[in-house]
């Protein structure tokens, strides 16, 4: 029985059970990404609450928005992970579940070759700090692969950490894809698997895929830092006359076409290309200039608002963007308002009514508006649920549990 998901009749995931044990970014972020889409996720905390349940950002109430915002739509047990019995338990609920997921020491009661013992067909997603296991969070990952060298201005030398955990989103739904991947593995041979999954692993992945291994490889060079500029195209940040900054981005041919007609500097543009010997329809070229492109360009911003500069823009079909605070995307961004068929509103309890999005996945196409946006749960609001109806208990054996105090309700 899943959790109650708000106008989602599109649930491809539906049937599909996992039981997760987690904390922090990647491992919930890969759990919620399932229950948007269906499948009944139960989490299983100790009492009181994991390591993460109390992280900021909180409400003035000290309730985690944080624990709140990567939950969403999944079941909470809540209860004393070093009771033989409850342990007893949990591995039975996995096996039925048929599907685990965690970032939790895979060792002992939660090692695979104990709860795979006479489950030929479990699927089990183990998340680790780095490939040899040893531990890792997404701040010490980012911080030894390159990116902070090169990202920040040209006249700091500091390396500039991230503060989105990247690695961690990314790796949450890697997590998803690895477990989607062995259950569809699973009803073609009907075999279980291990799935391993380093965040470290993640990163450096990423850092190949992009070719920033093979230029220092190869080329034997270190990028610059480039403040806001886009490496290798044309892209730059411009204020405007009320103070205001926007982003813009030429990379295909229209793009840039549109950003000099409607700045009014075609003429200029070209004779600047005369002017360096270069050939301003290659992209490479435009960023060798960005400097110079970028001192034709600027007086035509500061002399306008945003709304005059977005105007105008938008009506040359300029990929563009303005930088805003989360309090301007509440203010001005009508993508971020129920408009946005990612978005509902919502009554979380303990934290009030306020936007919560679903999948960004939409099935029937971009008009889609069943994304399976839903609250998260309170801790142990499904432990006696999850007991009774999961596992089979009598009233007795739960209330003995609860007796003992190595459960607990919300």
């Amino acid at each position: 029985m899943g959790a109650s998901i708000a106008g989602s009749s599109v649930r491809p995931l539906e049937g599909l059970s996992v039981v997760e044990g987690s904390a922090f970014v990647a491992a919930p972020s890969g759990g919620m990404a399932l229950a948007q889409l269906g499948a009944d996720v139960v989490r299983f905390d100790r009492i009181g609450g994991g390591i993460d349940h109390k992280r900021w950002p909180l409400t003035d109430d000290g309730v985690s928005l944080y624990w709140n915002g990567l939950n969403r739509g999944k079941r909470s047990m809540a209860v004393d992970l070093s009771d033989g019995r409850v342990q007893e338990l949990l591995g039975g609920l996995i096996a039925g579940a048929g599907n685990f997921l965690t970032n939790f020491p895979a060792v002992g009661w939660l090692s695979w070759e104990h709860l795979s013992e006479g489950v030929d067909d479990l699927v089990m997603v183990a998340i680790t700090g780095s490939h040899d296991g040893t531990t890792a969070v997404d701040y010490t990952v980012n911080c030894a692969v390159g990116y902070p060298a090169v990202t920040g201005h040209a006249d700091d030398p500091r390396p500039v950490n991230n503060v989105v955990p990247a690695w961690d989103l990314v790796c949450g739904q890697m997590a998803a894809l690895g477990l989607l991947a062995a259950d569809r593995h699973r009803s073609i041979t009907g075999e279980g698997q291990l799935v391993s999954l380093a965040l470290a692993d993640v990163a450096l992945a990423a850092v190949g895929a992009l070719g920033n291994l093979a230029e220092a490889q190869v080329n034997g060079t270190q990028r610059e830092r480039i403040g806001n500029d886009l490496y290798g195209a044309y892209g730059s940040d411009f204020q405007t006359s009320d103070g205001r900054r926007v982003m813009v981005v030429a990379i295909s041919p229209k793009q840039w076409r549109g950003l000099l007609a409607a700045t009014g500097t075609t003429n200029e543009v070209a004779a600047l290309a005369v002017e360096m010997g270069l050939d301003f329809a290659d992209e490479g070229d435009r960023f060798v200039a960005r400097g110079e492109l970028g001192g034709l360009f600027s007086p035509w911003f500061t002399e306008r608002s945003l709304r005059e500069v977005a105007s105008v823009l938008d009506g040359h079909g300029v990929c563009w963007g303005p930088y805003q605070t989360f309090l301007e995307m509440l203010d001005e961004d009508g993508r971020c308002s129920t408009a946005n068929p990612l978005f509902a509103e919502l009554n979380q309890p303990g934290v009030g009514a306020h936007l919560v999005s679903g999948s960004p996945l939409a099935f029937g196409g971009p008009g889609a508006v069943e994304r399976g946006a839903a609250t998260a749960p309170l801790l142990g609001e499904h432990t006696e649920q999850v007991l009774s109806e999961d596992l089979g208990l009598s009233s007795a054996e739960v209330g003995e549990l609860f007796d003992r105090g190595v459960v607990a309700g919300p």
